[in-house]
């Protein structure tokens, strides 16, 4: 078993980054994790951390012990350590953190919990890839006890001062998850992908944002991923319904979802915590699914439920809700209500806490605000109340009212009104049958809560006339008329009539409406109202001090409803007011002061309208004095501005300052600042108006007229000139089919027609207008192709011919129209059908004519079936197509066999590879045999044919496969035969010594030796070259020998040398030299100083003058010269990239004693490159070079 170490307490440092991390954010499938990644890539087979399960909110009692329970995931195993927001976890005896190794979880103790340990904990898992943080929230209630013992203290008086004190302990407020400067809550992504989109704001509202641009781009592409997901397990997702409770106190949440697998888990998770579901009903937890609607409900509703609600399909998320439980109850609870037909009935409610929306049904059926029904609530958000108009009949029944998980009912009664059902006929007896059954039922049900109020009022009567010995339990059940400060049990006070009468007096009266605080104006009137169940004369009272009417206020009684008026609010009026009939009792405050108000002169200032430039910042400011409570805001065309993005709201004590940076057009509207305290509001108004180039001028362009040399243009002024008059319009022109735009003139801003004078008839054109005003071109109004004049084409020619077919080619030829109205054809367009087809496809484009009255069709399949037709073309396109012409197959007719371009001869290097190719054509196709001197090819001899083409290859060839090879092929239409001769041979041995013999005066005979491979190969000759004292070159004096001597003439007083080659079809031999005959006359006596040698003057080439480096402009001509000198005059080659350039005929080539010049007539880019000369003679070889770059 792993042996994990126990989590420690967090260190200061631990949100710290490690030395040379990086800080990636990623999403972990628990809500409310956060992972940082500390490298761009995790290793095979490693993981960062992640809390499989998070630890959850835990309430505890003072003096208990509080646990959190972890479950960690990662590899290596992540070290787990643990904080707190505001304390520290260092003292091992309070705080204590262990492994179970046999649940596999991390558990963290809190001993003995007392009210300063509320607080949010954080728990971190990290290891060297990353780390993962959570935190959770541990509540501390207060336990109280009552002593009982006797004494003077604890009297019943003194008892029943201290119930009344007693009020029920409720949880402190969920401590709000902290997180680093620019981090969003997980949860808020996950709630907004499964809301509708008009609960967006409101969400984001609760959560703190107010960037809505930057939510709804990352929401776009947050949804697209979780789509991806989704798809892997789920075909279909649709109707979301985000958890709501329901009238008999279950929350209900569900959606349609059709799984791809029906066997796929569909597992419920609430704040990452798996939750255990039945589907019998019997749970807490619920599923009740039918087809493909799933719906989830949570039976006996606390606290504790509230969280975040996910629905997933195996490991993918396909659902999240948000469940607020409000810790709230009914301060006031619903009244019955019974009205007529035709009028309104109100429901109303108070609250112990503001809730911003309650819930509302009739029936069990949900309410909505609209035509029917007003719902208001009140600006502490306190009271609730419903209003449902034009009653009728059919709108009687229960209504409820839930906030939070509390549930307040009443019943609402319609009484038929006769005169609205005068001139109905007797069909309406159903309805109205229908209608008296539901007056009985609703009786009924009423009937039973009253007689459940009876019920408790007789036991909170009994309690108080008893005997004392009752003790409450402090929940304030009754009829309604008590504060919920737990009065019953108060036994044993006065006799038993005394008893009964309080209760008669409890029972007669209560408070419906209390008193709520009012803020009134100094110098205005103000108002203090409540209403009672029933009349009874009532007290006022200020600071404690009986009020009556007189010294400006006045006390008013209306039936149940009483009222305090101020006629002029004072300082001295401010103060405590209470209420008080029977036992009925309320109170409030009321405060006097004064509206903020602006200095005039700011005021006029402010007004001013604003006037930016695009792009540019946008400032407002506003003095003010500083007064409690004052609340700023401002306002742009209604909407309130929020502080981010591009909004900047700053607020000084005193001074107000709102900044719009960046501002665009929709930045321009009306700008108002609001002061708000609670004796009223100020406001001021200003206007942004951001100055911008003009939009396009407003569409479409009408073309007043288009003829052969004139095209007129008509368009209006565009809708937004940028708060800025447009100043000229810009038109611009292009020809279609070329790239460049020109521009054509201004037009002045009153001026909104063009006329194009200069047009070619039958091209068309396409127009672009701006608007210009000082800030700039607007856009461009684009108009669609426009033709000059009118288009004439010419009429269809004769329906093409087939000249010839074969397997890749249909020859085609046709007669021109008849007509061609004035203008010339330039060429034609030539279309195919494929038999059994309805498209016809063009063969060429119209802007590439066939200039001739015939073709040649390659684009054809073998054995397919064709049809033609051709259209006529001329400077307006391509006319009618002609008719088609006849169906035609692609394949050749019946040809005797016949073979293309043979060679009869050929010869091959011993050695190398033989290769004999025969291209051929026949139809049908031929059959090929080979021969080798009458005699068939050898078995390891290859032979590759195809269609049209016989191949004979030996991989290796020998002298033994020299001969006549003979092809034949053969078809239904005949034969045919080719014969080639092939010689394998080798390069030649150089022949034997050579002997020199003079018989005759200048006559001498040259005789040598055979060479080896004489009787090999019959086609060996000889060639014999020469080199006399005077010239002293090589020069050939006979070829083409195939005996063993040659007579050659000589001169006397010259030295003669000579070479014997041996020559076949391959190349030639090597040398054999003869010996020296004759001698040089001309030789010089060596000097007195005995010279070492003769002076030669043969030498090997060199280079004098070198080439150099030319960067000639393309189409210039191009001269280049160098010198070299030696003996024998070596031969000159010229080098391009290293590509031989001699025979190349776009470059002129020469040599002059020694000057060797290169021209180019006209450069182009691809005479850019290394130029090279190489000069070789006998003795050597030398070699300059240069390069040559061609500019534009």
């Amino acid at each position: 078993m792993l042996n994990l170490p126990d989590p420690t307490p967090a260190g200061p440092d631990e949100e710290a980054l490690p030395p040379g991390a990086e800080e990636i954010k990623r999403r972990s499938r628990v809500p409310g994790v956060l992972i940082t990644q500390y490298v761009k890539t995790v290793p095979k087979g490693f993981s960062t951390p992640d809390f499989i399960r998070k630890p959850f909110t835990v309430t505890a009692a003072e003096g208990k012990n509080a646990i959190f329970r972890a479950v960690v995931s990662g590899d290596p195993t992540p070290n787990v350590t643990w904080g707190r927001n505001n304390g520290d976890c260092a003292d091992p005896e309070k705080f204590k953190g262990r492994y179970d190794e046999r649940n596999r979880e991390y558990i963290f103790e809190v001993h003995g919990v007392v009210a300063d340990h509320t607080d949010t904990y954080k728990f971190y898992a990290t290891n060297e890839y990353g780390k993962a943080m959570c935190t959770s929230a541990l509540k501390v209630t207060e336990v109280r006890s009552l002593n009982l013992k006797a004494g003077p203290a604890n009297d019943p008086e003194n008892f029943r001062t201290m119930l009344k004190k007693t009020t029920k302990i409720r949880p402190k407020k969920k401590p709000k998850i902290v997180l680093k400067d620019g981090e969003l809550d997980p949860a808020m992504w996950e709630i907004l992908l499964s809301s509708p989109r008009k609960e967006w704001e409101r969400i984001c509202f609760e959560f703190g944002v107010t960037d809505f641009r930057f939510i709804l781009k990352k929401l776009k592409v947050m949804k697209e991923e979780r789509d991806k997901e989704q798809a892997k397990v789920v075909e279909q997702v649709d109707k979301m319904k985000q958890i709501e409770v329901r009238t008999d106190g279950t929350a209900e949440f569900g959606l349609n979802m059709k799984l791809k697998n029906p066997n796929s888990e569909v597992l419920l998770y609430k704040d990452g915590v798996m939750l255990d579901y039945g589907t019998d009903g019997q749970g807490k937890y619920n599923l009740d699914q039918n087809g493909d609607n799933y719906k989830f409900s949570i039976k006996d509703l606390g606290l504790n439920d509230g969280g975040i609600y996910q629905v997933d399909v195996e490991d993918s998320n396909i659902m999240s809700t948000n469940f607020k439980v409000h810790d709230v109850e009914f301060s006031s609870a619903l009244k019955d209500c019974k009205a007529k037909e035709g009028e309104d009935a109100a429901f109303e409610c108070v609250l112990s806490a503001p809730v911003s929306k309650i819930m509302w049904y009739k029936n069990d059926v949900a309410l909505e605000e609209g035509e029917k029904c007003d719902i208001i609530v009140s600006e502490d958000k306190k009271t609730h109340r419903l209003v449902i108009k034009d009653l009728e009949l059919a709108d009687q029944g229960i209504i409820t009212a839930i906030a939070g998980t509390v549930i307040s009912k009443a019943i609402l009664e319609v009484e038929e009104d006769p005169n609205r059902r005068k001139g109905k006929g007797s069909g309406d007896d159903d309805e109205a049958a229908r209608l008296a059954a539901e007056r009985a039922r609703l009786q009924k049900e009423k009937d039973d809560l009253e007689a459940q109020r009876r019920a408790q009022a007789e036991r909170d009567a009994a309690a108080r006339a008893g005997d004392g010995s009752g003790l409450g339990d402090g929940s304030g059940l009754g009829n309604g008329s008590g504060d919920g400060s737990g009065k019953d049990g108060d036994g044993g006070l006065g006799s038993d009539s005394q008893g009964k009468g309080a209760l008669a007096e409890d029972m007669q009266v209560s408070m419906v409406q209390g008193l709520t605080d009012t803020y009134a104006t100094r110098g205005q009137p103000a108002e203090l109202t409540c209403t009672l169940s029933g009349e009874r004369d009532g007290v006022w009272y200020k600071d404690g001090e009986e009020l009556t009417s007189g010294g400006g206020v006045t006390l008013v009684r209306d039936g149940v409803h009483h009222k305090l008026i101020i006629h002029s609010a004072r300082d001295d009026l401010s103060g405590q007011y209470t209420f008080v009939a029977g036992d009925a009792k309320s109170s409030a405050s009321l405060f006097v002061g004064d509206a903020p108000e602006f200095d005039p002169d700011d005021l006029h200032k402010f007004s001013k309208p604003v006037i930016v430039k695009v792009g540019q910042h946008a400032s407002w400011k506003m003095p003010f004095l500083p007064q409690e409570g004052l609340e700023i805001k401002w306002f742009k065309d209604g909407a309130e501005l929020h502080d981010g993005g591009g909004v900047k709201i700053h607020k000084d004590p005193a001074l107000a300052r709102l900044q719009i940076r960046d501002c665009i057009r929709s930045d321009e509207g009306k700008i108002k600042i609001q002061l708000k305290n609670p004796f009223g509001v100020c406001e001021a108004t200003s206007r942004l108006i951001v100055l911008d180039k003009p939009g396009p001028p407003e569409g479409p362009v009408d073309i007043v007229d288009s003829s052969s040399n004139l095209i007129e243009l008509h368009w209006k002024p565009p809708k937004d000139d940028g708060n800025s008059p447009v100043t000229n319009y810009i038109i611009e022109r292009q020809q279609v089919g070329q790239p460049m735009w020109k521009k054509l003139g201004d037009n002045a801003a009153n001026k909104l027609i063009y006329r194009d004078r200069n047009v070619a008839h039958g091209k068309n054109y396409i127009y672009r207008i701006y608007a210009q005003n000082a800030l700039g071109i607007s856009d461009a109004l684009g108009t669609e192709t426009i033709m000059a004049g009118i288009l004439v084409f010419p009429g269809p020619p004769a329906a093409p011919k087939v000249e010839s077919a074969f397997k890749n080619c249909i020859n085609l030829t046709w007669e021109p129209p008849e007509e061609d109205f004035g203008e010339p054809i330039i060429g034609y367009q030539l279309e195919k059908r494929k038999k059994d087809l309805n498209q016809w496809i063009a063969l060429n484009a119209v802007n590439d004519p066939i200039d001739a009255l015939k073709s040649a069709v390659k684009d054809i399949s073998e054995g397919a079936e064709y049809q033609f037709r051709v259209a006529a073309i001329n400077m307006y396109g391509a006319g009618e197509p002609s008719p088609p012409s006849a169906m035609v197959a692609a394949r050749n007719p019946k040809m005797k066999p016949r073979f293309l371009n043979p060679d009869n001869f050929l010869v091959i290097r011993a050695g190398n590879a033989m290769r004999i190719k025969m291209d051929f054509e026949g139809e049908p196709q031929p059959d090929i045999t080979w021969v080798k001197d009458d005699e068939p090819v050898a078995p390891w001899v290859n032979i590759i044919n195809v269609e049209g083409c016989s191949t004979l290859v030996i991989p290796s060839s020998k002298r033994s496969d020299s001969g006549f090879y003979t092809i034949t092929a053969k078809n239904s239409s005949g034969s045919a035969s080719f014969e080639i001769e092939v010689r394998v041979t080798d390069m030649p041995k150089k022949p034997g010594p050579v002997e020199l013999e003079q018989i005759i005066h200048r006559k001498l005979i040259i005789n040598w030796a055979p060479s080896p491979d004489e009787e090999l190969d019959d086609r060996l000759h000889y060639t014999i070259a020469e080199k006399e004292s005077n010239t002293r070159v090589w020069r050939t004096i006979a070829d083409r020998l195939f005996c063993h001597t040659f007579t050659t003439n000589i001169h006397s007083g010259r030295e003669y040398h000579f070479r014997v080659f041996a020559k076949n079809d391959i190349g030639l031999s090597d040398p054999s030299d003869s010996p020296t005959w004759g001698v040089n006359s001309l030789k010089v006596q060596a000097s007195s100083n005995k010279m070492a040698g003769l002076v030669s003057l043969e030498r090997p080439p060199s280079i004098l003058v070198p080439l150099k480096v030319h960067t000639p402009p393309k189409g210039y001509k191009c001269y280049m010269t160098c010198a070299i000198r030696g003996s024998p005059t070596p031969h000159i080659s010229w080098y391009l990239n290293d590509i031989c350039i001699n025979s190349n005929q776009n470059y002129y080539i020469t040599n002059a004693h020694g000057i060797c010049s290169m021209y180019i007539l006209r450069v182009t880019h691809e005479d850019a490159g290394e130029y090279r000369v190489v000069a070789n003679n006998m003795y050597g070889k030398a070699e300059c070079s240069t390069k040559v770059c061609v500019k534009d």
